[in-house]
């Protein structure tokens, strides 16, 4: 039984962020597959558009049942669990014969490995960093902007010397060391119990044992914290607010590489773009969480975090201004930039707003929320 802040916690943490970049790194190449997919299944823009928008939106609808898995057997398993289904979603779906067996194989069923995978990676850092638990947050998500520097490349090697099918086969094996990754995050002992104090007594593996606040909720309110959203006013701004911010903030990762290249640009270079993306987030992300811990933010890091979504949303203006070379460079850096504030914060500031007790619950519905948006908004570019 391991105890928070101690030294594994920092072989944990390297574990979360290989997790983070492997499973949302994987939706951001996506686009480098689009013309292929098209080909492939004779689809539609708004039919492949589903694709992506299922993978997407089962990764954040899981929550639910990664708290149900989470409390049940703990974050190693979930996160094992997770990784054995990537595997298999993703092979399976490099069979596929029509365009509803690539919706099942890698939307839902890798979609829902993913989930697993990625939610109780950001759960298990909860509970094994408490002092330093801003900057854990934002060392994980670097990894998800060295998955997403790096999948798009390797996605396009893939594609041209393997085509499609061949390229998926090998992720969905890379998305199995998930499992490797599980095995690491061993049963966490909390500290000593503080009446009245944030991760108090009896929290194992991410898990409750003893009598505690969450152990009495009943029913849905466990998994997905309706209370919460009816009855706590920040979390009620927050919650929507991000499930709202989601309708645009994920389409760049889709399109960003179609778009390019109907503009004239090759395939290579409009991958770069991607890439360019991820490599400004390896940078950005651990500083954006070393700012966020600065005197100046305690308490206000609502404040940054809502900066940065202004930044990222008018961002969108120079890409629609202009199709350039140039001008795409510095749409990517810009949105860059602010995604990795974004990033870095979220999930952050969601455990300030409700605390670890509630924080499984909480996640859960905002999960949801922001799946409902995340499904929708693909296909409606794509129409």
């Amino acid at each position: 039984m391991e105890t928070p802040d101690g030294s594994w916690s920092w072989w944990v943490l390297a574990a979360s962020m290989v997790t983070y970049g492997m499973t949302l790194g994987f939706p951001s190449s996506i686009g480098v597959f689009y013309k292929d997919l098209q080909i492939s299944f004779s689809a539609t823009n708004t039919e492949i558009s589903w694709f992506p928008s299922i993978i997407t939106a089962v990764l954040h609808a899981g929550g639910p049942i990664c708290s149900i898995m989470v409390e049940r057997f703990g974050c190693r398993i979930t996160v094992m669990v997770g990784g054995l289904l990537c595997g298999i979603g993703l092979v399976s779906s490099s069979f596929s014969q029509n365009i509803i067996h690539l919706y099942l194989s890698a939307g839902i069923v890798g979609g829902l490995g993913l989930s697993l995978s990625f939610q109780a990676a950001v759960t298990v850092l909860g509970y094994y960093f408490i002092k330093r638990r801003t900057l854990a947050n934002s060392l994980a998500s670097t990894g998800a902007s060295i998955g997403m520097a790096l999948w798009p490349l390797a996605s396009q090697y893939l594609l041209e010397t393997m085509g499609w099918r061949g390229s998926f086969m090998i992720f969905g094996g890379v998305l199995l060391n998930c499992c490797v990754c599980g095995a690491l995050m061993r049963p966490v002992k909390a500290p000593s119990a503080v009446p009245g104090k944030d991760g108090s007594s009896s929290m194992h593996n991410g898990t409750s044992g003893g009598v505690t606040e969450l152990e009495q909720q009943k029913g849905l309110q466990r998994y997905m914290a309706f209370d919460l959203l009816f009855k706590h006013r920040r979390y009620q701004i927050y919650t929507i607010g991000v499930a709202w911010m989601v309708l645009g903030f994920v389409l760049p990762l889709f399109y960003l590489v179609p778009y390019a290249t109907s503009s004239g640009i090759d395939e290579t270079t409009a991958a770069l773009l991607m890439s360019l993306i991820g490599f400004i987030n390896i940078f950005a992300r651990p500083v954006a969480g070393i700012i966020s811990q600065h005197r100046v933010f305690s308490g206000k890091l609502i404040y940054l975090f809502s900066g940065a979504v202004i930044i990222n949303g008018l961002s969108n203006l120079v890409c629609a201004a202009s199709v350039s070379f140039p001008s795409l460079l510095v749409y990517c850096s810009l949105y860059g930039i602010s995604m990795s504030v974004i990033g870095s914060l979220v999930f952050h500031v969601l455990m300030e707003i409700v605390g670890m007790k509630r924080f499984p619950g909480a996640f859960g519905l905002f999960t949801i929320l922001e799946s409902i948006t995340i499904l929708v908004s693909p296909p409606l570019a794509g129409k």
